[in-house]
């Protein structure tokens, strides 16, 4: 275990254990995730779960977990947890000695005189899983039993026993196959070595997931099993299981395993993990590269990607085409001027006004870091104008320029930005009308574009725009500035201008071109110091403030009130710390360095190696949310990147 640490002697301890989860992504966007004890708590959870694109690649879990039975003088010790309602049983984490997570998720039992170590794999580029057990140590002649637990279905719902599920199974190399229902894959599993399966098939019925149960949601599940498979297992031996939508040829598995293994990045420092933890957010299917927003219960989200791309492909592991294949996919699926913000083709939803605003500062930093400015002109400036176009004209249904420069966004019973929360099919923070990040937004992106058709000579677009920046500048204060807050209005609606203080009014600041001056920006920057800075990002709402969450719990509806009613976003650091650079330079090193180290602490609770999408309002500010989420990853390497460049100043 060479960086991330865990307390031995209380990883039998479940309130500990059960609140740390591990993951880990393939290309696919398929994962593995579980506990680090591996007890499913959601239904998320799983060994093996893969996207289906018979049912719109929608992640479906098909092999919940796997039991391990170490057998001696015919005596019997299952390593196994599940919990029902009451009930942990079997109870195998009494066993566990140790878990490490370098290079890969490793746990360690100890049985009397067995020592047995797993090693959980998950394949990168097919949609299959490795474990690899090891017996360390025995003195008698030990016996190896693996239980398969089946659960088949999308991972937003629960299964139950049934009639209808085939529960056959069809002999291969060295294992079985088994598909529940028509449509999926066939789960194809076999061990490296010779091995006697035992029929025994059978219903677990009542499997409990306790955060499903905290968090308002139905929580129990039933499990099919179709027997186990059971084979002898020396002293220094190693037996390989594979469960895959692929059969696999017994042989090779070792060898797969170990070129899987080589080919694991280290996480050996801080740093490291994050930049490993990005990675796993990219995704390639369908011929095109998305990101995935957060893990486990996260798809495809416009704005997200445009939010965390840099961060995620520049400023973790410096991979430019893997940034330009993003925009290029999401660049194809413009229409009229904006971008899907969930869901793909037929399931899309252009429901968003800001997603094709942050497309522009994506490419802007691209264009920064590449320096390939021609290139960006090239391939994107033709969509950069349309949407400015379809913003400026009238012609969306929702989204219109006022003759003062600014954009108005509403639309009834929607929320059209990023605070989307809905509650009894109402938005929690509507905000209708001209919004402040949007509206600096706006200005960005007129003037990136501006600057680059100058530099590339449309002359045409020029005379076009070249008079917008300074109309949008000369009203933006006026519409948003609040004297008696000394900061910006959140929005203006038809009511007047909403001055609750929230974290949007950061992004102006920290824009490459922004409509304020560096005085507003330092009464806007000591605000939100004031009131929204926490140690693990900004609060999307002042404690002060009557409709003030604290807590991120209950059921859906009370946490979706909490969501940006007081819920602390790790993402919005990177917008604070790049404004505070951008206005005070190096002397915010030491701020920024302290901002961004504290969530070093956070690579061991909760979502192992990653950051959370949330955290709590109040001290302690205890992770919520997504285990793992793009936004909250990137927007911190971005910093760590910012705090390089300053330093070499």
């Amino acid at each position: 275990m060479a960086y991330l640490k865990f307390n031995k002697a209380k990883l039998v301890n479940l309130e500990y254990s059960l609140g740390r989860e591990m993951l880990a992504t393939t290309r696919t966007g398929g994962y593995t995730s579980s506990t680090i004890v591996c007890c499913n708590t959601r239904k998320y959870h799983g060994l093996l779960v893969v996207p289906i694109e018979e049912f719109d690649g929608v992640n479906h879990v098909l092999l919940s977990s796997l039991d391990e039975t170490v057998v001696q003088h015919g005596q019997s010790f299952n390593l196994g947890i599940h919990a029902f309602p009451g009930v942990y049983e079997p109870r195998g984490h009494k066993y566990i000695v140790d878990f490490a997570y370098e290079p890969v998720a490793t746990i360690t039992y100890q049985v009397g005189g067995v020592v047995l170590r797993k090693e959980i794999l998950l394949i990168h580029n097919e949609d299959g899983i490795l474990l690899r057990y090891t017996l360390l140590d025995a003195h008698s002649p030990t016996t190896l039993r693996l239980k398969p637990f089946l659960a088949y279905r999308n991972i937003h719902s629960l299964g139950k026993a049934n009639m209808v599920a085939d529960t056959r199974y069809q002999p291969i190399a060295n294992g079985i196959k088994s598909k529940l229902y028509n449509g999926f894959p066939s789960l194809h599993m076999q061990l490296n070595k010779a091995n006697d399966f035992v029929a025994c098939p059978d219903w677990y019925y009542n499997v409990e997931y306790h955060e499903e149960r905290r968090r308002g949601y139905e929580y129990l599940e039933d499990l099919f099993t179709p027997g186990y498979f059971e084979l002898p297992i020396k002293k220094g031996e190693s037996v390989i299981f594979s469960a895959s939508v692929d059969e696999q040829k017994p042989a090779q598995l070792k060898r797969k395993f170990e070129q899987q293994v080589g080919m694991r990045p280290s996480r050996e420092s801080y740093e490291d993990c994050l930049k490993v933890s990005a990675s796993q957010f990219i995704v390639q299917r369908k011929g095109g590269t998305d990101i995935v927003a957060g893990y486990p219960w996260f798809g495809r989200w416009g704005r997200d990607t445009f939010i965390s791309l840099p961060g995620l492909t520049l400023a973790a592991n410096y991979n430019p085409q893997g940034c330009k294949e993003v925009l290029d996919t999401l660049s194809g699926e413009l229409s009229g001027g904006l971008f899907p913000n969930i869901g793909a083709g037929a399931t899309a939803a252009y429901n968003s006004v800001d997603a094709p605003l942050w497309y522009f500062w994506a490419i802007q930093q691209y264009a920064a870091e590449t320096g390939r400015r021609a290139e960006v002109w090239n391939d994107y400036g033709g969509k950069m104008k349309s949407i400015l176009h379809a913003y400026r004209s009238g012609e969306l249904t929702n989204i219109r320029m006022h003759d003062n420069g600014l954009i108005w966004a509403e639309e009834t019973g929607k929320a059209l930005t990023w605070m989307d929360a809905i509650v009894h099919g109402a938005p929690v923070t509507p905000r209708s009308g001209y919004q402040v990040e949007i509206n600096a937004l706006w200005y960005n992106a007129v003037c990136f574009t501006l600057e680059l058709a100058g530099e590339y000579r449309d002359e045409a677009f020029v005379a076009a725009w070249d008079q917008l920046p300074a109309l949008i500048a000369k009203n933006y204060l006026p519409t948003f500035w609040s004297a008696v807050r000394r900061h910006l209005a959140d929005y203006v609606g038809e009511e007047g201008q909403n001055i609750f203080t929230r974290p949007n009014q950061v992004i102006a600041c920290s824009l490459p071109y922004s409509p304020i001056s560096d005085e507003t920006k330092r009464d806007v920057l000591r605000a939100i110091e004031n009131e929204l800075l926490t140690p693990k990002g900004l609060r999307t709402l002042a404690p002060k403030n009557p409709l003030y969450k604290s807590r991120y719990e209950g059921n859906q509806s009370t946490r979706d009130n909490a969501y940006h009613q007081g819920s602390v976003w790790p993402w919005l650091l990177g917008a604070y710390i790049e404004a505070n650079f951008r206005l005070y330079g190096k002397s915010f090193l030491p701020t920024a360095k302290e901002l961004v180290a504290g969530f070093e602490e956070d690579l061991t609770v909760y979502g192992l190696c990653s950051v959370a999408e949330i955290y709590d309002g109040d001290p302690p500010h205890t992770p919520n949310g997504c285990i793992s989420q793009a936004w909250s990853v990137a927007e911190i390497l971005r910093s760590m990147k910012l705090i390089e460049k300053y330093e070499e100043l």
